[in-house]
């Protein structure tokens, strides 16, 4: 491990608080070979503190941080996100963490230690929650379906079932007033401003829901947005794959497997104009690479069998993966 660390530009680890270093792992010591690399520990709560020696689990992240006592209804109560939120924001922190200790390096020529936490990591989504607690010194609730800030921006029942309504300014709920043919509505004293609207929010849901039962919800959806109202569908995941738009983002990608055949896979979220990337190969089998990355550290190929015999690396997968164009 020391060994490829000297070559690296980046070590991540995932380690509670002081098991790297007793691992002879740590940042002081892999760092101290090679002063240029930046060192990234990922921690359920931080490298120091009270509760620095407790495991840390995306659910017990989202619990902490309070994201969970602002998501769902009043009914069920904090509501856990349909995702592992926690570790996937962590993992997106760390990764922006390390990229500024890497571009950091460039101007000092030395790397640093990046210390990222779950916990932290939730707690700095909670934006305008915070400033909420902030400015009245009372916790939000359960947010629901509704914006808490906005109105009418939620959830709303077409005919055949929801579909997202999103009347973020005074034009867009002007506009809506007039393609619900109630254009009265919108100098109405009870929903004239963004306020008043929030203020009497279940008067003025009840006479959306109303309205809305007059078309199906794909309806709905093509009807306002072309009249410049921000709206939505509320997708299965098999409808947002077949998704026209989610298509033409080219955020489903396949290609060939070599154990599984023709595999699914998430598309890139970020498209670059001088560089865009793509897919050339399938996730890796376990342990598919391990010789590759051995050798690029410069051992010999007795060496790596030497390691495999005794059990340092674990046995060579049973196929390899081929270089294959994504469609």
């Amino acid at each position: 491990m020391r060994r490829l660390a000297r070559r690296a530009d980046v070590v991540v680890e995932n380690f509670r608080p002081g098991v790297a270093d007793r691992l002879g792992l740590g940042s002081e010591t892999l760092r101290a070979d090679n002063p240029r690399l930046v060192y990234c520990s990922v921690t359920g709560f931080g490298n120091t503190g009270p509760y620095s020696q407790r495991p840390g689990f995306d659910q017990v992240g989202q619990g902490m941080s309070g994201f969970m006592s602002i998501t769902g209804q009043e009914p069920t109560g904090p509501t856990r996100a349909g995702i592992a939120l926690a570790d996937l924001t962590c993992a997106m922190t760390a990764c922006r963490g390390i990229l500024f200790a890497l571009l950091a390096r460039e101007r000092t020529g030395k790397g640093q230690e990046v210390r990222v936490a779950i916990l932290d990591s939730m707690v700095a989504l909670l934006t305008w929650s915070a400033g909420m607690y902030f400015e009245t010194g009372a916790p939000p609730g359960v947010a629901g379906n509704h914006h808490p800030l906005s109105a009418p921006f939620g959830v709303y029942q077409a005919k055949d079932g929801p579909f997202n309504l999103a009347a973020g300014n005074e034009r867009m709920w002007e506009r809506l007033c007039e393609t619900l043919g109630r254009p009265e509505l919108a100098s109405d004293p009870r929903f004239r401003t963004t306020n008043d609207r929030v203020a009497h929010r279940p008067e003025l849901d009840a006479i959306l829901t109303e309205a809305f039962q007059a078309r199906t919800r794909a309806e709905w959806v093509a009807y306002l947005n072309e009249r410049g109202v921000a709206c939505g569908p509320i997708y299965n995941l098999a409808e947002v794959f077949e998704d026209p738009q989610v298509r033409h983002q080219r955020m489903l990608v396949e290609m060939p497997h070599p154990v599984h055949g023709r595999v699914k896979l998430l598309g890139m979220p970020i498209k670059l104009s001088g560089t865009p990337g793509e897919f050339r190969l399938p996730p890796p089998l376990l342990g598919e690479h391990t010789d590759e990355v051995l050798r690029e550290a410069g051992y010999t190929a007795e060496a790596i069998a030497e390691m495999r015999a005794s059990g340092v690396v674990g046995p060579l997968p049973h196929a390899a993966a081929e270089d294959s164009p994504a469609t």
